[in-house]
């Protein structure tokens, strides 16, 4: 069975930059629903007990396109949300250290250029979707954005995400309206270095 990450924090700890309501529509009702749909359609293409990463690199070989559709919306939704609440935090780390910080500057130049480049694929999203910063097994870092409930697995990159910007307007619209930018900026106030540090540790061992 998928489960639902376990909040580490209340859902008022993210204000001021999320706030609560926010925060508790966004887990308890939309990423609930994501998790509970994708077990459902899992059950039902008999792939119950791979792990949501195999479900989601093996898309093509699903042959009813409804079902492969179902499998690839929600089970985008429950991984996704999974990643997206498990690197925020009210005690955030604000940099990374280490190996990752290392390559950062390596691709990029620096922490603030590499934030740069995410909040841009994230504000020119069109419509819902997700920005991504992504790694490889070889420690390369890759920034993208997918729409909808896509991430870097589905489209078959080799990367794998380790941190995720939702653009979903769910994720803001209740404090800063159609000011997606204002969002995007202030949700690093809250993104959690060091999880995301762990993230890529995982995907280069």
């Amino acid at each position: 069975m998928f489960k639902q990450i376990t909040l580490p924090y209340a859902y008022d700890a993210l204000e001021p930059v999320i706030d609560a309501l926010t925060v508790e529509t966004h887990y308890a009702k939309h990423h609930a629903a994501y998790t509970k749909n994708f077990n459902d359609f899992a059950q039902k293409a008999g792939v119950a007990d791979k792990t949501v990463e195999e479900v989601l690199t093996s898309l093509d070989s699903f042959e009813d396109p409804a079902l492969r559709n179902a499998l690839r919306n929600n089970g985008g939704g429950f991984y996704n949300h999974n990643l997206y609440f498990s690197t925020l935090s009210p005690n955030a780390a604000h940099a990374p250290e280490g190996a990752l910080l290392d390559k950062i500057n390596e691709t990029f130049g620096s922490l603030d250029s590499v934030i740069k480049n995410i909040s841009a694929a994230a504000a020119g999203q069109f419509g819902s979707g997700w920005s991504w910063l992504s790694a490889n097994e070889s420690g390369e870092l890759m920034v993208s954005a997918s729409p909808n409930q896509d991430n870097p697995l589905i489209e078959g990159t080799g990367f794998v995400p380790i941190l995720a910007v939702d653009v979903w307007e769910h994720a803001y619209y209740l404090k800063y309206r159609n000011l997606r930018p204002d969002y995007i900026k202030a949700l690093f106030e809250i993104i959690d270095w060091k999880k995301v540090e762990e993230l890529y540790a995982a995907v280069t061992d």
